[in-house]
């Protein structure tokens, strides 16, 4: 018997999880990436790092049988399906996500595989290879009567727990197995205490089922793209972390921009300048709780008085991220060097005034703010300008993380800018005017200082860094974030500049200078929708739309995206699934469709509010 369709030219996978972890399945049926009990816990399987260490839990099936993935409808369960002319059945895979009768959610660090016999009867091997730790220590695996245990024998102890109602002997051995009903696994970080049945399962699958039903019940219709919204904002419910509210940027490390190349991070953190766009997102889709937990988050990892604002956070709050290689890993596709933790967080960039001051003003614009909690909120804000004030005019790393050059990047002046514009919205809301007429002074300052030493008059257009001749994609920002107009001739020459030298087959480079490791040579799935966005503003709709639907044929199999994609052949490349390309993906895809709700959209929100 032979695993058929192996397809690791693509990010072909599904991702399951339950806000505490997650896993990347393939569409052949094999967990390829796993950490448990966290997000950023070490691995359990890490194959999608190395094909022959990583580890992998994998059905194998012989070449009559073809396959097929889905998710059921408005969930993260995924199914994959095998069949052939006499034998059917579905794996199901989930990690066990429901609200129990106290009210608390149950969220195990457990991975249930509820195998739904169909028709015949299948046969297929199981490969059940843990490698803890990141396969750094050997891994022992054995039989026990009531489950298989696997633990490490050197380095830091660790173990897993396989359950199931199949013959345990030979699932660890590979032998064939034969099956005339429903049976299960249950890969679980603990040893469970009650006794696991197929019935038991089952029941944690329907109870699953239905909390990513409601959840979904809860997301806004629009007029168009509802399939592809709904999708995106479940990615992002599963990129969130219960214990903290932090949203991570990807459940990954390591998978690089371009094959072969260095560019290769960890994204189990949590990056602040996600932060605006995830609170104005998802509480407009809905989601509201998922916002509020995310700035309660950032309320409480912001530093006391003059202190340093770090870029990024671990998932609860780390401050400490330091960066290690993993040298025995061959990397994605060979590309090495595999990454643990990320350096980044060190780095001074500017532009995280402005995105921390954009979030706090959306907390006082969208929701209730208690007395407590906003003058908590005036003394950061307070500290933030004073920040401002000492450090806009000095250079910085940028929003691309530029590691070895500072410079005076165009993205980085206006966040700046943007932070004095909010903190002035934020005293106006809570009537605090003593401040005002100095924070618009400097706000003035910063405005006039970008339109004099960014603006490119040959190129007609705003550049990455002052005096400078390249152009960068994130300066189409400037108009979202309120800076400059749409109908402004300036943004709308940038528009058009930036498309025309920074599009290539229908995708945008972030840039194409040179920097730290050469010349970028995939492109950003979030800028082409930045271009996509600023295209539909300046009103050149019917071509935003076209993109935009063209874009939307360059996700994998399930409708999820990673960080990059290959000019040429369209592969998802980076760490995936990635937060920030779905994040921007709902922003275009509701901007598309002019914010409108659509008539059953409509009528779902009157009966949601009557229920709240």
């Amino acid at each position: 018997m032979q695993k058929p369709m192996e397809d690791m030219q693509n990010l072909n996978y599904g991702i399951i999880g339950n806000c505490r972890s997650a896993a990347l399945i393939s569409q052949t049926g094999s967990i390829d990436w796993l950490c448990l009990p966290k997000f950023d816990s070490p691995s359990v399987f890490a194959k999608i790092l190395d094909r022959e260490k990583g580890g992998s839990f994998e059905f194998i099936f012989d070449d009559s049988y073809s396959l097929s993935q889905s998710y059921i409808c408005r969930t993260n369960i995924l199914v994959t399906k095998v069949r052939n002319p006499d034998h059917e059945f579905e794996i199901v895979d989930f990690m066990p996500r429901y609200i129990e009768e106290s009210g608390t959610h149950y969220v195990p660090p457990d991975i249930i595989r509820y195998i739904k016999y169909q028709k015949g009867k299948p046969a297929f091997r199981i490969k059940y290879n843990p490698c803890l730790e990141y396969a750094k220590y050997p891994t022992k695996t054995i039989v026990n009567k009531d489950y298989i245990k696997s633990y490490t024998t050197k380095g830091p102890y660790d173990s897993v727990y396989l359950y199931t109602d199949l013959d345990k002997k030979k699932v660890l051995n590979g032998e064939l197995l034969e099956i005339t009903g429903d049976a299960y696994f249950l890969l679980s970080y603990n040893q469970k205490i009650l006794t696991q049945t197929v019935d038991r399962e089952y029941l944690k699958l329907q109870r699953t089922k239905v909390y990513w039903l409601n959840w979904s019940e809860r997301t806004k219709l629009y007029g168009r793209y509802n399939d592809e919204i709904l999708r995106s904002a479940l990615v992002l419910k599963l990129l969130s972390y219960d214990n903290s509210g932090a949203i991570l940027a990807a459940v990954t490390t390591s998978l690089p921009e371009t094959p072969g190349d260095i560019r290769n991070w960890d994204y189990r953190f949590c990056w602040l300048r996600d932060s605006s766009m995830v609170i104005k997102v998802m509480s407009e889709l809905g989601h509201s709780h998922l916002a509020r937990r995310y700035l309660n988050f950032i309320r409480q990892i912001i530093p006391d008085k003059d202190e340093k604002i770090q870029i990024m956070y671990g998932i609860n709050g780390e401050r400490t991220l330091t960066e290690q290689k993993l040298d025995h890993f061959a990397g994605y596709k060979n590309s090495k060097p595999v990454r643990i933790g990320n350096d980044a967080y060190k780095q001074k960039q500017n532009d995280i005034f402005g995105i921390l001051m954009d979030a706090i003003y959306q907390q006082f614009n969208l929701f209730d703010v208690s007395l407590e909690n906003s003058e908590d909120l005036w003394t950061i804000t307070r500290s933030i300008v004073k920040m401002v004030g000492n450090n806009w005019k000095k250079p910085d790393r940028g929003i691309w993380e530029i590691r070895k050059k500072q410079q005076h990047f165009t993205f980085s002046k206006v966040l700046c800018w943007v932070a004095i514009d909010r903190a002035i919205k934020i005293s106006r809301i809570i009537k605090q005017h003593g401040l005002m007429n100095e924070w618009e002074k400097l706000k003035e300052i910063i405005r006039k200082d970008v339109f004099e030493k960014a603006w490119n008059k040959k190129l007609k257009a705003f550049t990455q860094v002052y005096h400078s001749s390249d152009l960068d994609a994130s300066v189409l920002l400037m108009e979202p974030f309120g800076f400059i107009g749409a109908t402004d001739p300036r943004y709308i020459s940038t528009v058009k500049a930036i498309r025309k030298h920074l599009s290539h087959n229908g995708l945008l480079y972030r840039y194409k200078n040179m920097d730290d490791f050469g010349i970028p040579s995939s492109a950003f799935v979030i800028c082409t929708f930045w271009l996509i966005n600023s295209l539909h503003k300046i009103g050149e709709k019917k071509e935003a739309e076209k993109l935009f639907d063209q874009m939307l044929t360059y996700s994998n199999h399930l409708g999820l995206y990673s960080e990059d994609i290959d000019f040429d052949n369209k592969q998802l490349l980076g760490n995936f699934p990635q937060a920030y390309s779905h994040l921007a993906l709902i922003e275009t895809a509701i901007n598309l469709s002019g914010g409108t709700l659509s008539p059953e959209g409509k009528l779902r929100q009157i009966f949601v509010l009557r229920k709240s």
